[in-house]
Protein backbone atom coordinates (compact mmCIF):
# COMPACT_ATOMS: atom_id res chain seq x y z
CA UNK A 1 0.00 0.00 0.00
CA UNK A 2 1.30 3.41 -1.08
CA UNK A 3 2.17 5.99 2.78
CA UNK A 4 -0.83 8.04 1.36
CA UNK A 5 -3.04 5.17 1.40
CA UNK A 6 -1.51 3.69 4.64
CA UNK A 7 -2.21 7.22 6.22
CA UNK A 8 -5.36 7.83 4.45
CA UNK A 9 -6.82 4.45 5.93
CA UNK A 10 -4.86 4.63 9.21
CA UNK A 11 -6.73 8.35 9.76
CA UNK A 12 -10.34 6.73 8.95
CA UNK A 13 -9.65 3.61 11.32
CA UNK A 14 -8.77 6.10 14.32
CA UNK A 15 -11.72 8.58 13.58
CA UNK A 16 -14.36 5.72 13.03
CA UNK A 17 -12.80 4.14 16.95
CA UNK A 18 -13.04 7.44 17.98
CA UNK A 19 -16.90 7.84 17.85
CA UNK A 20 -17.32 4.42 18.16
CA UNK A 21 -15.40 4.24 21.64
CA UNK A 22 -17.58 7.68 22.55
CA UNK A 23 -20.55 5.72 24.61
CA UNK A 24 -21.24 8.30 26.84
CA UNK A 25 -22.05 11.37 24.35
CA UNK A 26 -23.30 9.22 21.83
CA UNK A 27 -27.39 8.43 21.46
CA UNK A 28 -27.45 6.33 18.52
CA UNK A 29 -24.67 4.67 16.15
CA UNK A 30 -25.02 2.89 13.24
CA UNK A 31 -21.45 0.93 11.21
CA UNK A 32 -22.72 0.16 7.51
CA UNK A 33 -20.93 -1.22 4.72
CA UNK A 34 -21.11 -2.39 0.97
CA UNK A 35 -18.75 -4.42 -1.16
CA UNK A 36 -19.25 -5.65 -5.21
CA UNK A 37 -16.69 -7.07 -7.11
CA UNK A 38 -17.26 -6.59 -10.69
CA UNK A 39 -16.32 -8.16 -13.88
CA UNK A 40 -16.34 -6.44 -17.10
CA UNK A 41 -15.98 -8.48 -20.44
CA UNK A 42 -15.52 -5.60 -23.00
CA UNK A 43 -14.94 -8.55 -26.55
CA UNK A 44 -14.10 -5.38 -29.19
CA UNK A 45 -11.48 -3.71 -27.08
CA UNK A 46 -7.83 -4.24 -27.87
CA UNK A 47 -6.06 -7.06 -26.44
CA UNK A 48 -2.58 -5.26 -25.86
CA UNK A 49 -2.40 -3.35 -22.64
CA UNK A 50 -0.94 -0.12 -24.93
CA UNK A 51 -4.57 -0.26 -26.33
CA UNK A 52 -6.80 -0.84 -23.65
CA UNK A 53 -8.75 1.69 -22.10
CA UNK A 54 -10.98 0.36 -20.15
CA UNK A 55 -11.15 -1.48 -16.69
CA UNK A 56 -11.38 -4.88 -18.34
CA UNK A 57 -11.40 -7.62 -15.87
CA UNK A 58 -12.10 -7.76 -12.23
CA UNK A 59 -12.83 -4.64 -10.27
CA UNK A 60 -13.96 -4.03 -6.77
CA UNK A 61 -15.67 -1.34 -5.04
CA UNK A 62 -15.42 -0.90 -1.06
CA UNK A 63 -17.21 1.68 1.08
CA UNK A 64 -17.22 1.60 5.07
CA UNK A 65 -19.37 4.05 6.88
CA UNK A 66 -19.99 5.16 10.66
CA UNK A 67 -22.77 7.61 11.65
CA UNK A 68 -23.31 8.79 15.16
CA UNK A 69 -25.99 11.11 16.72
CA UNK A 70 -23.83 13.29 19.25
CA UNK A 71 -26.97 14.52 20.57
CA UNK A 72 -30.38 15.22 19.24
CA UNK A 73 -28.93 18.26 17.10
CA UNK A 74 -25.55 16.93 15.78
CA UNK A 75 -24.75 14.16 13.93
CA UNK A 76 -20.95 12.70 12.56
CA UNK A 77 -20.46 10.51 9.73
CA UNK A 78 -17.07 9.13 8.63
CA UNK A 79 -17.22 6.93 5.55
CA UNK A 80 -13.72 5.28 3.61
CA UNK A 81 -14.06 3.61 -0.19
CA UNK A 82 -11.95 1.66 -2.10
CA UNK A 83 -12.33 1.34 -5.93
CA UNK A 84 -10.45 2.24 -9.28
CA UNK A 85 -9.20 5.32 -7.58
CA UNK A 86 -7.49 3.85 -4.64
CA UNK A 87 -8.40 4.48 -1.39
CA UNK A 88 -10.59 7.73 -1.00
CA UNK A 89 -12.18 9.13 2.08
CA UNK A 90 -15.32 10.68 0.76
CA UNK A 91 -16.66 11.83 3.97
CA UNK A 92 -15.90 13.39 7.17
CA UNK A 93 -18.07 15.42 8.38
CA UNK A 94 -20.56 17.25 10.91
CA UNK A 95 -24.16 18.08 10.49
CA UNK A 96 -25.87 20.21 13.18
CA UNK A 97 -29.60 20.62 12.78
CA UNK A 98 -31.36 23.58 13.74
CA UNK A 99 -34.78 22.31 12.69
CA UNK A 100 -35.96 20.15 9.48
CA UNK A 101 -35.79 23.51 7.71
CA UNK A 102 -32.49 24.58 8.48
CA UNK A 103 -28.90 22.30 8.76
CA UNK A 104 -25.54 23.15 8.74
CA UNK A 105 -23.07 20.63 7.64
CA UNK A 106 -19.22 21.21 7.36
CA UNK A 107 -16.12 18.93 6.63
CA UNK A 108 -15.73 16.36 3.50
CA UNK A 109 -18.82 15.49 1.60
CA UNK A 110 -19.73 15.17 -1.71
CA UNK A 111 -22.36 18.76 -2.29
CA UNK A 112 -25.85 18.02 -2.96
CA UNK A 113 -26.25 18.26 -7.08
CA UNK A 114 -28.49 15.67 -9.23
CA UNK A 115 -30.16 12.31 -7.97
CA UNK A 116 -27.67 10.29 -8.54
CA UNK A 117 -25.40 10.77 -6.29
CA UNK A 118 -27.51 9.86 -3.61
CA UNK A 119 -27.78 6.00 -4.39
CA UNK A 120 -23.62 5.98 -5.94
CA UNK A 121 -22.68 2.92 -3.89
CA UNK A 122 -23.31 0.13 -5.88
CA UNK A 123 -25.20 -2.11 -2.89
CA UNK A 124 -27.60 1.34 -3.95
CA UNK A 125 -28.36 0.68 -7.31
CA UNK A 126 -29.12 -2.38 -9.87
CA UNK A 127 -26.39 -1.93 -12.40
CA UNK A 128 -22.72 -2.67 -12.17
CA UNK A 129 -21.99 0.53 -13.24
CA UNK A 130 -22.78 4.26 -13.22
CA UNK A 131 -24.84 6.52 -15.80
CA UNK A 132 -22.40 8.24 -18.25
CA UNK A 133 -23.29 11.29 -17.01
CA UNK A 134 -22.09 10.14 -13.39
CA UNK A 135 -19.32 7.73 -14.93
CA UNK A 136 -16.05 7.12 -12.63
CA UNK A 137 -13.89 5.02 -14.89
CA UNK A 138 -16.08 2.01 -16.09
CA UNK A 139 -17.51 3.42 -19.47
CA UNK A 140 -15.31 2.00 -22.47
CA UNK A 141 -12.73 4.73 -23.95
CA UNK A 142 -13.20 6.59 -20.35
CA UNK A 143 -9.80 7.85 -21.12
CA UNK A 144 -10.63 9.54 -24.64
CA UNK A 145 -13.96 10.94 -22.46
CA UNK A 146 -12.51 11.60 -19.70
CA UNK A 147 -14.90 10.18 -17.43
CA UNK A 148 -18.24 11.61 -17.24
CA UNK A 149 -19.66 15.37 -16.78
CA UNK A 150 -19.44 15.23 -13.35
CA UNK A 151 -17.95 11.70 -11.93
CA UNK A 152 -19.83 10.54 -9.01
CA UNK A 153 -18.82 10.31 -5.92
CA UNK A 154 -17.20 14.09 -6.01
CA UNK A 155 -16.23 14.94 -2.18
CA UNK A 156 -14.87 17.91 -1.23
CA UNK A 157 -14.09 20.11 1.44
CA UNK A 158 -16.66 23.13 2.39
CA UNK A 159 -19.89 24.15 3.90
CA UNK A 160 -23.17 23.42 2.82
CA UNK A 161 -27.05 24.56 4.36
CA UNK A 162 -30.21 22.71 3.37
CA UNK A 163 -33.17 21.61 5.01
CA UNK A 164 -37.19 20.45 4.12
CA UNK A 165 -40.38 21.39 4.49
CA UNK A 166 -43.29 19.49 4.44
CA UNK A 167 -46.49 21.22 2.48
CA UNK A 168 -49.05 19.02 4.40
CA UNK A 169 -49.09 15.17 4.28
CA UNK A 170 -48.18 14.84 0.53
CA UNK A 171 -45.75 17.63 -0.62
CA UNK A 172 -42.14 17.85 0.66
CA UNK A 173 -39.58 20.50 -0.14
CA UNK A 174 -35.58 20.24 -0.10
CA UNK A 175 -33.09 22.52 -0.67
CA UNK A 176 -29.20 23.26 -0.46
CA UNK A 177 -26.40 25.84 -1.13
CA UNK A 178 -22.68 25.10 -0.72
CA UNK A 179 -19.11 26.46 -0.83
CA UNK A 180 -16.49 24.20 -1.92
CA UNK A 181 -13.31 24.11 -2.87
CA UNK A 182 -14.14 23.43 -6.37
CA UNK A 183 -12.57 20.72 -8.77
CA UNK A 184 -9.36 21.57 -10.26
CA UNK A 185 -6.47 21.85 -13.27
CA UNK A 186 -3.09 22.58 -14.04
CA UNK A 187 -2.07 25.98 -15.68
CA UNK A 188 -2.47 25.33 -19.08
CA UNK A 189 -4.62 22.46 -19.01
CA UNK A 190 -7.92 21.74 -21.76
CA UNK A 191 -9.70 19.91 -19.10
CA UNK A 192 -10.25 18.88 -15.11
CA UNK A 193 -7.88 16.90 -13.76
CA UNK A 194 -10.26 14.90 -11.65
CA UNK A 195 -6.98 13.01 -9.50
CA UNK A 196 -6.49 16.69 -7.80
CA UNK A 197 -9.45 16.36 -5.71
CA UNK A 198 -8.69 13.35 -4.18
CA UNK A 199 -7.02 12.42 -0.87
CA UNK A 200 -5.36 9.21 -1.81
CA UNK A 201 -2.00 10.81 -2.02
CA UNK A 202 -2.03 14.51 -0.31
CA UNK A 203 -3.66 16.60 2.11
CA UNK A 204 -6.29 18.05 -0.30
CA UNK A 205 -6.28 22.00 -0.49
CA UNK A 206 -8.07 24.65 -2.93
CA UNK A 207 -5.79 25.19 -5.44
CA UNK A 208 -6.98 29.13 -6.07
CA UNK A 209 -8.69 30.07 -2.85
CA UNK A 210 -11.98 30.82 -4.30
CA UNK A 211 -14.28 28.08 -3.53
CA UNK A 212 -17.00 27.02 -6.18
CA UNK A 213 -20.53 27.68 -5.20
CA UNK A 214 -23.94 25.91 -5.83
CA UNK A 215 -27.18 24.30 -5.15
CA UNK A 216 -29.83 21.79 -5.50
CA UNK A 217 -33.75 22.42 -5.24
CA UNK A 218 -36.00 19.47 -5.30
CA UNK A 219 -39.91 18.97 -5.08
CA UNK A 220 -41.50 15.64 -4.20
CA UNK A 221 -45.58 14.91 -4.57
CA UNK A 222 -46.94 11.92 -3.19
CA UNK A 223 -49.55 10.22 -4.89
CA UNK A 224 -51.08 7.57 -2.64
CA UNK A 225 -49.23 5.24 -0.43
CA UNK A 226 -46.52 3.88 -3.06
CA UNK A 227 -46.62 6.00 -6.27
CA UNK A 228 -44.98 9.57 -5.91
CA UNK A 229 -42.68 11.77 -7.98
CA UNK A 230 -39.68 14.06 -7.87
CA UNK A 231 -38.52 16.98 -9.85
CA UNK A 232 -35.10 18.45 -8.82
CA UNK A 233 -33.15 21.22 -10.29
CA UNK A 234 -28.99 21.88 -9.48
CA UNK A 235 -26.26 24.28 -10.57
CA UNK A 236 -22.62 24.73 -9.42
CA UNK A 237 -20.11 27.34 -10.52
CA UNK A 238 -16.42 27.72 -10.07
CA UNK A 239 -12.87 28.55 -11.49
CA UNK A 240 -10.42 25.68 -11.70
CA UNK A 241 -6.70 27.12 -12.50
CA UNK A 242 -4.41 28.21 -10.04
CA UNK A 243 -5.18 31.75 -11.50
CA UNK A 244 -8.52 31.80 -11.85
CA UNK A 245 -8.66 32.52 -15.28
CA UNK A 246 -10.99 29.72 -16.66
CA UNK A 247 -14.41 29.14 -15.13
CA UNK A 248 -16.95 25.65 -15.04
CA UNK A 249 -20.16 25.94 -15.07
CA UNK A 250 -22.14 22.61 -14.35
CA UNK A 251 -26.30 22.74 -14.35
CA UNK A 252 -28.69 19.68 -14.47
CA UNK A 253 -32.13 18.94 -13.86
CA UNK A 254 -34.03 15.64 -12.61
CA UNK A 255 -37.20 13.79 -12.73
CA UNK A 256 -38.01 10.83 -11.15
CA UNK A 257 -41.45 8.57 -10.67
CA UNK A 258 -42.22 5.84 -8.00
CA UNK A 259 -45.53 3.94 -9.62
CA UNK A 260 -45.77 1.41 -7.06
CA UNK A 261 -43.14 -1.95 -8.40
CA UNK A 262 -42.01 0.11 -10.80
CA UNK A 263 -39.09 2.87 -10.70
CA UNK A 264 -38.58 5.89 -13.25
CA UNK A 265 -35.73 8.11 -13.23
CA UNK A 266 -34.06 10.54 -15.51
CA UNK A 267 -31.62 13.47 -15.28
CA UNK A 268 -29.74 15.98 -17.49
CA UNK A 269 -26.23 17.43 -17.50
CA UNK A 270 -24.34 19.92 -18.93
CA UNK A 271 -20.70 21.57 -18.55
CA UNK A 272 -20.07 24.47 -20.04
CA UNK A 273 -15.85 25.13 -19.51
CA UNK A 274 -13.59 27.53 -20.61
CA UNK A 275 -10.15 26.28 -21.87
CA UNK A 276 -6.77 28.33 -23.11
CA UNK A 277 -6.24 27.93 -26.61
CA UNK A 278 -2.30 27.54 -27.35
CA UNK A 279 -1.52 29.19 -30.45
CA UNK A 280 1.56 27.07 -30.52
CA UNK A 281 -0.96 23.90 -30.34
CA UNK A 282 -2.56 22.95 -33.88
CA UNK A 283 -5.93 22.81 -33.11
CA UNK A 284 -9.46 20.96 -35.53
CA UNK A 285 -10.76 24.84 -35.44
CA UNK A 286 -9.75 28.23 -35.72
CA UNK A 287 -8.70 29.65 -32.55
CA UNK A 288 -9.88 32.42 -30.80
CA UNK A 289 -8.31 35.89 -30.99
CA UNK A 290 -8.53 36.08 -27.35
CA UNK A 291 -6.90 32.52 -26.67
CA UNK A 292 -10.02 31.50 -24.72
CA UNK A 293 -12.34 29.18 -25.83
CA UNK A 294 -14.93 27.14 -24.19
CA UNK A 295 -16.59 23.83 -25.00
CA UNK A 296 -20.01 22.12 -23.87
CA UNK A 297 -20.49 18.66 -22.13
CA UNK A 298 -23.60 17.20 -22.26
CA UNK A 299 -25.05 14.16 -20.78
CA UNK A 300 -28.36 12.45 -20.20
CA UNK A 301 -29.99 8.79 -19.15
CA UNK A 302 -33.73 7.64 -18.66
CA UNK A 303 -33.79 4.44 -16.75
CA UNK A 304 -36.63 2.15 -15.66
CA UNK A 305 -36.71 -0.52 -13.25
CA UNK A 306 -39.03 -2.82 -12.03
CA UNK A 307 -38.99 -5.43 -8.86
CA UNK A 308 -40.61 -8.38 -10.74
CA UNK A 309 -40.57 -9.68 -6.70
CA UNK A 310 -38.55 -10.06 -3.59
CA UNK A 311 -35.57 -11.19 -5.22
CA UNK A 312 -35.52 -10.11 -8.84
CA UNK A 313 -35.22 -6.96 -10.57
CA UNK A 314 -34.87 -5.76 -13.59
CA UNK A 315 -33.82 -2.27 -15.52
CA UNK A 316 -33.56 -0.77 -19.02
CA UNK A 317 -31.42 2.27 -19.31
CA UNK A 318 -30.61 4.73 -22.09
CA UNK A 319 -27.77 7.34 -21.37
CA UNK A 320 -24.88 8.93 -23.77
CA UNK A 321 -22.75 11.80 -23.34
CA UNK A 322 -21.76 14.69 -26.17
CA UNK A 323 -19.72 16.83 -26.49
CA UNK A 324 -18.89 20.21 -28.64
CA UNK A 325 -16.10 22.34 -28.92
CA UNK A 326 -12.26 22.71 -30.27
CA UNK A 327 -9.92 20.26 -29.78
CA UNK A 328 -6.03 19.81 -30.52
CA UNK A 329 -5.67 18.08 -33.79
CA UNK A 330 -4.92 14.17 -32.98
CA UNK A 331 -7.54 13.86 -30.53
CA UNK A 332 -9.63 10.98 -30.91
CA UNK A 333 -12.95 13.27 -30.22
CA UNK A 334 -13.87 15.85 -32.72
CA UNK A 335 -15.45 19.10 -32.85
CA UNK A 336 -18.64 17.22 -32.41
CA UNK A 337 -18.29 13.82 -30.38
CA UNK A 338 -21.06 11.87 -28.69
CA UNK A 339 -21.02 8.06 -27.01
CA UNK A 340 -24.71 6.45 -26.71
CA UNK A 341 -25.18 3.26 -24.51
CA UNK A 342 -27.92 0.77 -24.03
CA UNK A 343 -28.43 -1.17 -21.32
CA UNK A 344 -30.16 -4.31 -20.06
CA UNK A 345 -29.77 -5.66 -16.83
CA UNK A 346 -30.98 -7.18 -13.86
CA UNK A 347 -30.69 -8.04 -10.24
CA UNK A 348 -31.19 -10.98 -7.65
CA UNK A 349 -31.24 -11.26 -4.16
CA UNK A 350 -29.96 -14.56 -2.95
CA UNK A 351 -30.05 -13.12 0.61
CA UNK A 352 -30.54 -10.60 2.62
CA UNK A 353 -27.87 -8.45 1.92
CA UNK A 354 -26.27 -10.39 -1.08
CA UNK A 355 -27.43 -9.97 -4.42
CA UNK A 356 -26.07 -11.11 -7.94
CA UNK A 357 -25.84 -8.39 -10.76
CA UNK A 358 -25.79 -8.67 -15.10
CA UNK A 359 -26.17 -6.48 -17.73
CA UNK A 360 -25.64 -5.88 -21.61
CA UNK A 361 -24.47 -3.16 -23.28
CA UNK A 362 -24.42 -1.56 -26.56
CA UNK A 363 -22.38 1.16 -27.26
CA UNK A 364 -21.89 3.42 -29.82
CA UNK A 365 -19.08 6.05 -30.52
CA UNK A 366 -19.44 8.69 -33.05
CA UNK A 367 -17.94 12.18 -34.26
CA UNK A 368 -20.67 12.64 -36.56
CA UNK A 369 -23.53 12.50 -34.25
CA UNK A 370 -26.43 11.45 -34.29
CA UNK A 371 -25.03 8.69 -36.75
CA UNK A 372 -23.99 5.83 -34.54
CA UNK A 373 -20.93 4.25 -35.54
CA UNK A 374 -18.03 2.31 -34.14
CA UNK A 375 -20.68 -0.41 -32.11
CA UNK A 376 -19.10 -2.11 -29.22
CA UNK A 377 -20.40 -4.93 -26.83
CA UNK A 378 -20.04 -4.86 -23.28
CA UNK A 379 -20.58 -7.36 -20.19
CA UNK A 380 -21.38 -6.72 -16.76
CA UNK A 381 -21.10 -10.07 -13.78
CA UNK A 382 -21.05 -8.92 -10.37
CA UNK A 383 -21.27 -10.04 -6.29
CA UNK A 384 -22.28 -7.23 -4.35
CA UNK A 385 -23.32 -7.44 -0.24
CA UNK A 386 -24.48 -4.76 1.60
CA UNK A 387 -24.98 -5.22 6.03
Amino acid sequence: MRPGSARLVGAAALAVAAIATGRAAAIDRNFAGSAQLDYLLAPSEPSSAAGRTVFEGFTTEVALKMAVDVSDHLSANVKVCYGCHGFELPMAYFDYRVADEFGVRVGRFSPSFGSFNIRHDPANHTTSDKPLPYDMGRMLRWTQWNLGVIPSPFPDNGIEVGGTHWFGERTQIDYAAYAVSGFKASDGSLDLDWLQSLSRNAFVVDNNNRPTVGGRAAVTRRVGDANDITAGASFMYGTYDPANAFTYAIAGADLAARIGRTQIRSEYLVRRQTFPEDPTVPFELPVTATGRDHFDKHGAYLEVERAMNDALALVARADGLYRVGNVPIGNPLGPRSAVFRYTIGGAFTLAPGWRLKSSAELWAFSNDPPRHQDLELSFHFAAVGSF
